[in-house]
């Protein structure tokens, strides 16, 4: 095949980049490195010699992701040093953390297989941090920093939460899939045994098929139709 597609791309007068291939060899289940293969007269690296990134994951021989919890662990600690270390006030460091470090942290906590305990522990970090840039006490709970229902609530976002409602999205979108291979293989999202996000899901659903049937409601003394004016 590889010898079809130097052929088609000598009548095409077009040349290959075999630097930015990658080839992967697997045989009875192991990584045989043994194998080589070429184009235009040249090696293709294999992603044991040198892993490849596409869409922010990297993918390597091992082909595991139990090495990327501590990588994103990493990531997030350096970045709040980082976030620390500079001159501004307690506010705007905040500001920082909510629009630069965690936007940047959600995209691997989304494509790789790390559970919530990891995220958890992540957001222990971010709220230490948080509680010091906000001149707060110490024993502030989570609730009032990211309790959605109080008086008082403040514009902070929960990195656990978006890490769990990323993983429903991306469960709803595998399962609602038109693609009919996606539909056949049925990948499986884990998250860690703490948290399964198809038990979320099912519950989610399950709430909303009994606020269906239970339909609108009165919630104060105002009157008849006043939830549906709300």
């Amino acid at each position: 095949m590889l010898e079809r597609l130097d052929v088609l791309m000598a009548w095409c007068r077009m040349k290959l980049k075999p630097k930015k291939f990658r080839s992967l060899s697997v045989r009875k289940g192991k990584i045989d490195a043994t194998t080589i293969f070429t184009v235009a007269s040249q090696q293709i690296p294999t992603v044991s010699q040198e892993p490849v990134k596409s869409l922010g994951r990297w993918y390597n021989s091992s082909m595991k992701n139990t090495k990327r919890g501590l990588e994103t662990v990493e990531i997030a600690t350096e970045g709040l040093l980082a976030i620390n270390r500079c001159g501004l006030q307690g506010k705007l460091k905040v500001w920082c953390l909510q629009f630069m470090l965690i936007p940047k942290l959600l995209w691997p906590l989304l494509v790789y297989e790390i559970c919530s305990t990891t995220v958890e522990a992540i957001e222990a970090k971010i709220n230490k941090f948080t509680r010091r840039w906000l001149g707060v006490p110490p024993g502030l709970t989570d609730v009032a920093m990211y309790c959605r229902k109080a008086k008082l609530r403040l514009p902070l976002k929960s990195i656990l939460e978006e890490y769990k409602c990323g993983k429903a999205r991306l469960l709803s979108m595998v399962e609602d899939s038109e693609d009919p291979v996606v539909k056949t293989v049925q990948p499986t999202i884990r998250t860690g045994r703490k948290w399964k996000v198809v038990e979320a899901v099912d519950e989610a659903k399950e709430c909303l098929k009994i606020k269906e049937v239970i339909g609108q409601t009165q919630t104060d003394r105002k009157g008849l139709g006043s939830s549906i004016a709300n």
